[in-house]
């Protein structure tokens, strides 16, 4: 190694220079998903360094995700365990047969169990993305909000915030926590006669809010995938708003289009 490199690495922080061999190891497959790393007191051994020196180099790939704490056990590489999303698929009519919601449907798919916990329904005077994307008014309750967190098997994957306008939304399985439709949400639209024929999905990704950190339980150091979803119908007129908040570390998505 040419001597200026020498210097450059040398000159890294005693922690940094531990992180960056440890995810090096990682990314070799010398530390594979699951493993356990090396303690803080052996990693301070090989190093010749503080133990505070390789907490810290811990604390900062947590920080990226890359490893993970356990109480009482120590702290591994991060399982690799993506819950993969239909995309243009979830809402495909040929699914209806199974009698699961898209999100079910996904995590059957994946050997398991969805399950869903209502946060709030309530009768709300829209932000100003959600009055433009629905063409609604923006200084009345013209939107019904329903707020879900979505899991599978003991992990919290989506934070889901449904706008539908309230004069869609009034009178209907929409306002309780269990809409009582055989094809849920969307069998309700399509009773009113709105049938899902185009989405469109702006999809972002970004660090969680403390509230989205708190309901999905994130460790430390893991972003999230921001989906904003809108459904249109057969006269291409916007019926519903969705924003799915997903664990960046535990979803994936999935788009098989034709290119037009």
């Amino acid at each position: 190694m040419p001597k200026n490199a020498e210097q450059a690495q040398d000159s890294r922080p005693p922690s940094r220079k531990i992180a960056d061999d440890l995810r090096e190891a990682i990314e070799r497959g010398d530390l594979v998903a699951g493993q356990k790393v090396p303690s803080e007191r052996e990693l301070a051994r090989r190093y010749g360094a503080a133990r505070n020196t390789a907490r810290e180099a811990i604390r900062l790939l947590s920080e990226d995700g890359l490893l993970l704490a356990q109480h009482g056990r120590g702290v591994f590489v991060r399982p690799a365990t993506p819950l993969i999303r239909f995309g243009n698929d979830r809402y495909s009519p040929r699914h209806k047969e199974t009698g699961l919601s898209p999100f079910l449907m996904e995590c059957a798919k994946q050997g398991k169990t969805g399950r869903f916990e209502v946060l709030s329904i309530e009768r709300i005077v829209p932000p100003p993305i959600v009055a433009d994307r629905l063409q609604v008014p923006a200084d009345t309750a013209s939107v019904l909000r329903r707020e879900n967190v979505f899991w599978a098997d003991d992990d919290p994957v989506q934070r889901v915030t449904t706008y539908v306008p309230w004069e869609l939304a009034e009178g209907t399985g929409l306002l309780a926590e269990e809409v009582g439709h055989p094809y849920g949400i969307h069998g309700i639209f399509e009773d009113h006669g709105h049938v899902m024929t185009r989405i469109r999905e702006e999809v972002s990704a970004r660090m969680p809010r403390p509230d989205e950190r708190r309901d999905l339980r994130l460790p430390p150091g893991v972003p999230v995938l921001d989906v904003l979803h809108t459904s249109l119908d057969q006269q291409g007129q916007p019926y519903e708003l969705t924003r799915f908040v997903m664990r960046a570390d535990l979803t994936g998505l999935l788009y098989d289009v034709p290119v037009e």
